[in-house]
């Protein structure tokens, strides 16, 4: 098992085999996202690949859940994609679970065929980092795609039958007025996406980035805790998704919240009111053990 650079996974991915596919990201351009910086993008070798996953097999001997790194793996060559999972349930008799980020541009340059065939042979799970819905963010934080392709994007996932789990971005638009829009497009969004799981984080400024730059020179203001959970209030109570999994709960949160939508929706909405409430600062995750 060898590893280029930092490596990145959804927290949910925890017990999961790491397999490094791509080095950093296709696209590597939001301003917000700092984890490839460091990184110029390219394809690992399928030589490379499957050498790792040789050498995992031999340490391991089998497992359950694999993640294929970096940023963007989706956007590897559908045959070699289709060769690396073909290895991967050769090596490991017990695998259940392949997931792997999803650029919306490089899902977009996939067919529903070429998607379909890579859920049939065992990539089962997509994190689409949707970040906003609102339109004129998107441009702002250099996406790449505007809310059609994204809600495309995510749309040809699903069809494809893979488990689609959404990200967004709280205080991604900054205080005023613009937070509220933000939460209310980004609902909206994926409302009509209709992900099965749907992460909230909280933007955090990482050294290195435009963002990070633009908070350093008063340009963009963050959100104070309870404006944060304003927009995560806005976001949850405009969501019209059956059997949605909401997971408020990363690290990066001032107040985990998880529940399903629309089971779970009061009792979320009821827990935050309470913060807002009683301003109890007991009641959030304390400023030092946030993080990414």
């Amino acid at each position: 098992m060898r590893y280029e650079g930092n490596i990145f996974r959804p927290f949910s991915e925890a017990n999961s085999y790491l397999l490094q596919c791509t080095i950093g990201c296709s696209h590597n351009k939001c301003t917000f996202c700092g984890m490839y910086k460091d990184k110029k993008y390219r394809l690992r070798s399928l030589a490379e690949i499957k050498e790792d996953i040789k050498m995992a097999g031999d340490y391991y001997h089998d497992v359950e859940k694999v993640f294929l790194c970096d940023g963007d793996a989706i956007a590897i060559e559908t045959e070699i994609l289709l060769e690396i999972l073909d290895e991967l349930f050769r090596t490991f008799p017990s695998l259940r679970h392949v997931g792997t980020y999803a650029g919306p541009i490089s899902t977009l340059n996939k067919s529903i065929s070429e998607l379909t065939a890579l859920r049939a042979a065992g990539l089962t799970k997509a994190y689409l980092g949707v970040e906003t819905g609102d339109e004129q963010l998107l441009q702002d934080i250099k996406k790449g795609v505007s809310y059609s392709q994204m809600l495309e994007a995510g749309q040809n996932l699903i069809m494809a039958g893979m488990n689609l789990s959404a990200m967004v971005l709280l205080g991604l638009a900054g205080p005023g007025p613009r937070s509220t829009e933000h939460a209310l497009a980004t609902a909206k969004l994926c409302s009509e996406m209709r992900p099965q799981y749907l992460a909230a984080l909280t933007v955090t400024p990482v050294p290195g980035t435009k963002l990070y730059q633009q908070v350093q020179n008063g340009v963009f203001k963050l959100l104070t805790p309870m404006e944060t959970l304003m927009e995560m209030k806005v976001l949850i109570e405009n969501i019209k998704v059956d059997k949605l999994k909401f997971v408020g709960t990363h690290a990066s949160n001032y107040l985990p919240v998880t529940g399903e939508i629309p089971k779970d929706q009061q009792k979320m909405l009821d827990l935050i009111d309470y913060a807002l409430r009683t301003q109890d600062p007991r009641v959030l995750r304390n400023e030092k053990m946030r993080g990414l």
